[in-house]
């Protein structure tokens, strides 16, 4: 089965993936290209361009981390035909759209000939390109996505490599709630930090409760490094620099989140 077909392609070309004798284009199904309201739920299907995400003022006003992710994803060409649920089926560790997701609270709905169900994002990763979709059987039907409520809010930030070099050096993803001058609750995504995209929640404990401030940040990024794996790779960076980025990374998404809650 085949939506927009952009890492599939690039992984045939590469001699990564064996060419498939057969695809079956996906991209009419009309539940797939649902971009809707349902219930206490925001909807995105799985065959949605990554663009569509983006222009969405349905999705610009209750997840900004996934407008700023999908914004980030490839050039324009590639986000006219690119999917949300291609970028999480592939189950790469540092998937733009799959780390905004999973600070977003996501829910992944499949369906087989045996029915539907409706996952937590994160239990679908079980190592770099392994999902439990199972193939040949198995259809990622789309997203739900808690509705943002008053005092909520979320960003996304990543680092690149130089242009042409399409691995991200380090992205982070934060949703959080905002209480009088202190966060009430937290979620924190990063990736790549090891072969599954990764929720942080040591660090979001550590979140809750409090005010923001330097102190707040510095604790937060010891308490991240310790669940997080941040090994030096040859196509990304040192693992001494991505612990460096961290730290950016960290204050600039809280800061930014926070900054949105308090606008309601």
């Amino acid at each position: 089965m085949i939506a927009g077909g952009t890492d599939l392609l690039l992984e045939i070309q590469q001699g990564v993936q064996a060419p498939p004798e057969s695809l079956v284009d996906v991209c009419n199904i009309p539940e797939l290209n649902s971009l809707e309201i349902k219930g206490k739920d925001l909807f995105i299907g799985a065959a949605v361009p990554l663009n569509h995400i983006v222009v969405s003022q349905l999705v610009q006003e209750n997840s900004q981390a996934l407008v700023e992710a999908c914004n980030l994803i490839g050039g324009p060409q590639v986000r006219n035909t690119a999917t949300l649920g291609g970028n999480v089926a592939h189950a790469l560790p540092a998937a733009d759209g799959t780390i905004a997701l999973l600070a977003l609270g996501a829910q992944a709905e499949s369906v087989s000939l045996e029915g539907s169900r409706i996952n937590a994002l994160e239990e679908l990763f079980l190592g770099p390109r392994r999902s439990r979709i199972e193939e040949n059987q198995e259809l990622l039907v789309g997203f739900y996505l808690p509705l943002r409520k008053i005092y909520q809010a979320s960003a996304f930030r990543r680092v690149m490599r130089p242009q042409g070099v399409a691995l991200p050096v380090l992205n982070m993803a934060v949703w959080l709630e905002r209480k009088k001058d202190r966060i009430a609750d937290a979620h924190l995504a990063l990736g790549p930090s090891g072969p599954t995209p990764l929720r942080a929640r040591m660090a979001e404990n550590v979140l809750r409760g409090e005010k923001i401030s330097q102190i707040l940040i510095e604790k937060v990024h010891e308490v991240l490094l310790e669940e997080v794996h941040l090994r030096t790779s040859p196509y990304r960076a040192s693992a001494d620099y991505r612990t460096h980025l961290a730290k950016i990374l960290l204050q600039d998404v809280i800061e930014i989140a926070w900054e949105r809650a308090g606008k309601d």
